[in-house]
């Protein structure tokens, strides 16, 4: 716990140190260093690869970034106690998934650059989203393009490197036009942990009164290995995935504040290759081999009808089908789904000040192959704009979706993973209650949930059986969520805190240990710092301290740690187009298996330099 009290000292020191040195007022800060993606997170990238989307979530408050030898090689993202396969991904109208494994689902070949921040929904905010997921999401909305552009290259222990570009310009009457192309290599922090990666994007926009349409296509290729990436046998696996999306995407900003809609389109590919042992012979037809397409469409916005009166609204098809050599033990190998939802909301003005708002509404789900679902929803708000406490909220909603191929189609008595073809649609309940306000100074959020979870899909380990196999469990998570942020003249201090409690019920199964349901921090302490001690040079320091629960399968590192993340960037006065920086990733050399019998990657430390224009 030694390094748990430390993450705290750093926070309370950052506090103390501003307080002496900085009037208490809060000013608007202006960063000329480091682009910033995420603003809940202090380092927006790592020393190991360039960044993509999923670089941002490692240290975001809401979220649980559990990594397989890096965040950008495999990660599975967690939110609220769920699993991977709980968590749901959407860009602009677009709700992105891959349907072999949710493991896949954070694959987006696009760069941050083109990307807004992400913004992770919870409870009735994911419920009226239209994303998919049982428990929450990451949204992001299409950037608008800028002039200007850079050029960086990087080089670390492990025999690292990396190169990147990326350019935007705009053109007359609205027309703009971006690009980017990244690479990166590494030998890797441990044996048979190297990796190659390539990624190429461009976009094409166009911005008017209130308009703004983007159509992109992202390509991206992904090699990697790594000892126990997804079994705990100590074998050295590979795993060699390609992923292709063309989106297209178009917005409407109303004249009424909050008021919007948008549309969109999309087509992703991924094709992925695993291999459990990377040096056995490969024969005429790879043991896993898979590819995935999804065509899909959606739609979603808000619209004021009557003094007080709005609706929220969502809809979304899709298509998918699998090619594998491995999953071929199910009922079928294509899925057409079909989802919407209304939810009408009335304001009012309350005794006391400020405004209520109740939203109520039902969302409804299908598919071709399984069951629908429906999702009804209330959430019951008093909004008081400039109060301490500006919005104060009490909410249920309802949630389902259906399993992944993997889960589906495995076979259920060989192999190293043992499936289900009878797996039903999972549901989740879940009440909680959300308040945001300013307190001294500081942007504060808070909130409490429980959650029901029914028929969710775990992948469950028994003793004497060399295979991990899908099992539904019923669950009761129950979790307390708070983060607070405040910025001054030279620093920013962002803390965040997570507690999490769950009941399982796995009905008849006998099982010896849980990879993903119970695997989960008790406690979650997150610290954001950045401090600009010099004209041009910024600081920026991430940590996560845990306990995390007990289980049978972590072999190394304990159940508690705490991983740390450093980046000091300097801009030259004589050259300010040119950004020198130096990157230290698990900043302690943190041993934790942040997922169960999954070796941690180990410090490693990079040097760059970055030229603007």
């Amino acid at each position: 716990m030694g390094r748990f009290v430390w993450v705290i000292f750093w926070g309370v020191a950052g506090v103390l140190s501003v307080g002496a040195q900085e009037s208490s007022e809060v000013r608007p800060v202006h960063l000329g260093v480091v682009e910033i993606w995420a603003p809940r997170v202090a380092n927006q990238e790592g020393g190991n690869v360039f960044a993509m989307p999923v670089t941002a979530l490692r240290f975001e408050p809401q979220v649980d970034v559990q990594v397989r030898n890096m965040a950008e090689g495999q990660a599975d993202v967690a939110i609220r106690g769920g699993t991977f396969a709980n968590t749901g991904f959407s860009v602009g109208a677009l709700a992105i998934y891959d349907p072999q494994t949710a493991h896949y689902a954070a694959e987006l070949p696009v760069g941050p650059e083109m990307l807004g921040a992400p913004v992770v929904r919870v409870g009735v905010g994911q419920a009226t989203s239209g994303a998919l997921g049982t428990v929450g999401s990451v949204g992001y909305g299409w950037r608008a393009v800028r002039d200007g552009g850079f050029a960086a290259v990087k080089a670390g222990t492990a025999a690292t490197y990396g190169a990147e570009v990326y350019a935007g310009v705009r053109g007359a009457e609205g027309w703009a036009a971006d690009a980017g192309a990244a690479w990166s290599r590494s030998d890797g922090t441990r044996a048979f942990g190297d990796h190659e990666f390539s990624r190429v994007n461009a976009r094409v926009q166009h911005v008017g009164e209130g308009t703004q349409s983007d159509v992109v296509v992202g390509w991206q290729a992904k090699a990697f290995g790594w000892v126990n990436l997804y079994t705990p046998f100590n074998s050295p696996e590979f795993e060699d995935i390609e992923t292709l999306l063309v989106a297209a995407n178009y917005r409407v900003v109303g004249d009424v504040a909050g008021d919007y809609w948008q549309a969109g389109v999309y087509f992703r590919r991924n094709k992925d290759d695993y291999a459990f042992n990377r040096f056995a012979p490969v024969g005429p037809v790879r043991p896993f081999n898979h590819e995935t397409r999804v065509t899909g469409a959606g739609a979603n916005g808000r619209r004021t009808v009557a003094e007080g009166w709005a609706v929220q609204w969502y809809a979304a098809v899709a298509a998918d089908e699998i090619e594998s050599t491995a999953l071929i033990h199910g009922r079928f190998n294509s899925r057409s789904t079909a989802r919407a939802g209304v939810f009408p909301e009335r304001r009012w003005a309350w005794d006391g000040g400020g405004e209520g708002v109740v939203t109520a509404g039902i969302g409804f789900s299908d598919t071709n192959r399984e069951g629908s679902g429906v999702s009804p929803v209330i959430e019951v708000a008093r909004e008081r704009p400039g109060a301490t406490w500006s919005r104060v909220a009490l909410g249920w909603a309802e949630t389902s979706q259906v399993a992944s191929y993997t889960a589906l189609n495995s076979s259920p008595t060989g192999g190293l993973f043992r499936g289900n073809r009878d797996l039903g649609r999972s549901k989740a309940q879940t009440w909680d209650v959300m308040a945001e306000g300013e307190l001294g100074g500081w942007e504060v959020e808070a909130g409490a949930f429980v959650r029901w979870d029914e028929d969710l899909v775990d992948w469950v380990f028994r003793r004497g059986v060399t295979a991990r196999a899908a099992q539904a469990v019923d669950l009761r998570t129950s979790g307390v969520e708070m983060y607070a942020r405040r910025a001054w003249a030279r620093w920013e201090l962002g803390l965040g805190y997570s507690w999490l409690h769950k009941d399982a019920d796995y009905g008849d199964a006998t099982i010896d240990g849980s990879f993903y349901a119970m695997n989960f921090p008790e406690h979650r302490l997150t610290t954001a710092v950045t401090w600009r001690p010099l004209p041009g040079v910024e600081v920026r320091l991430d940590h996560e301290a845990r306990a995390q629960a007990a289980n049978p399968l972590r072999v190394r590192g304990g159940d508690e740690a705490v991983i740390g993340a450093l980046g000091v960037y300097w801009r030259s006065p004589a050259a300010r187009e040119w950004v020198w920086s130096l990157q230290i990733d698990n900043l302690w050399n943190s041993t934790f298996e942040e997922l169960p019998a999954v070796p941690a990657a180990r410090r490693l430390v990079a040097v760059g330099a970055r030229r603007e224009w």
